[in-house]
């Protein structure tokens, strides 16, 4: 059963992923942005970015992981119960979060699982050009 701290860990290989506060209670957040938050004790479950279709997807497949609020009616976010989910789809789940709120330079960064590297080397300055900015 995976945890708070087993998704900040999978969060944290993220490029630019800081842990944070959102909305007052504990999150997750790349370049400032909210990708994951921990709602209260008293509701219950990680709030994770998601498109509607795949929120859609989720709820309809009838897995007591996945459940939302009116709260989140007609927005892209799914509630995820991470006591009945399972650790690589809470993977896969905090990704897709991640890669909705992050910078598409950012989301360059980031090598999905089988290549050689997680993470791409960032590099100083790109190629071809000055590191100077025109004004």
């Amino acid at each position: 059963m995976p945890t708070w701290r087993d998704a900040i860990a999978i969060a944290k290989a993220l490029p630019q992923v800081e842990v944070s506060t959102w909305y007052g209670t504990p999150g997750l957040k790349v370049a400032g942005k909210g990708f994951a938050r921990l709602r209260t004790e008293a509701e219950g479950g990680l709030v994770l970015m998601c498109s509607l279709d795949e929120k859609e997807r989720l709820l309809e497949s009838g897995e007591p992981a996945y459940y939302t609020t009116p709260h989140y009616d007609g927005f892209g976010a799914i509630i995820v119960n991470l006591s009945k989910v399972d650790r690589a789809a809470l993977r896969d789940l905090i990704v897709q979060s991640w890669r909705i709120k992050a910078t598409p330079k950012v989301r360059e960064l980031f090598q999905p699982r089988g290549s050689t590297m997680s993470i791409r080397a960032v590099r100083s300055k790109p190629h071809g050009r000055s590191s100077r900015r025109k004004t």
